[in-house]
């Protein structure tokens, strides 16, 4: 993190209890200067919460106590290895009945530690694989979109959309894929026959 900037011109783009989380999170990660061991296994854990229908459940429902609740999911990061700050964050989020929103908070501390980096993200739909020259072309291209920044991307592949990309770079998208211009020349011509 630039040392010109304070904590809270950093963190204006978190609200809500997500964000306030995430933030006094991110502050005490980057006091100890551990942000990046935080990220991953903050990461990690809400992958598990990705992969287990189970687990979403414990982490959405009401139903559980805050004591089961804070039970499994102790096993949980102990079975992962997810300690120290990150598992006692988590702990801390079950404890205080707030799990129903901890993938939100995870999230809010990628944004905080991504700004922080100087990093921005962006999602790639591609109907093929994409060569690493079209890849580093790609990012070149983004970089210069994202004001210099570096960025980090996520490409997946859906052969529905017959060729060129779909990129959506923060709130930004567009859509170059040839299935979308064959359904505007569709529509054109329906408009004109």
């Amino acid at each position: 993190m630039r040392k010109d900037r304070t904590l809270a011109e950093d963190t204006d783009f978190v609200t809500g209890v997500s964000g306030r989380y995430a933030s006094a999170l991110f502050a005490l990660a980057q006091e100890r200067v551990e942000t990046a061991a935080v990220a991953q296994d903050l990461q990690k854990f809400d992958a598990m919460i990705a992969e287990s229908p189970d687990l979403q459940r414990l982490v959405k429902s009401p139903v559980f106590s805050a004591e089961d609740q804070l039970k499994a999911v102790g096993a949980l990061l102990d079975s992962a290895g997810i300690s120290g700050i990150a598992g006692n964050f988590v702990r801390l989020v079950a404890a205080k009945r707030r799990l129903f929103v901890i993938r939100q908070m995870i999230a809010d501390f990628g944004k905080l530690y991504d700004h922080a980096r100087g990093v921005t993200r962006a999602k790639v739909t591609s109907a093929t694989l994409l060569s690493d020259d079209n890849i580093a072309s790609l990012k070149e291209t983004l970089r210069g979109i994202a004001g210099g920044k570096d960025v980090e991307l996520s490409i997946s592949i859906d052969p529905s959309i017959l060729g060129g990309l779909i990129v959506q770079l923060g709130s930004r998208q567009v859509d170059g894929s040839l299935k979308t211009k064959l359904n505007a020349i569709r529509t054109r011509m329906k408009e004109v026959g």
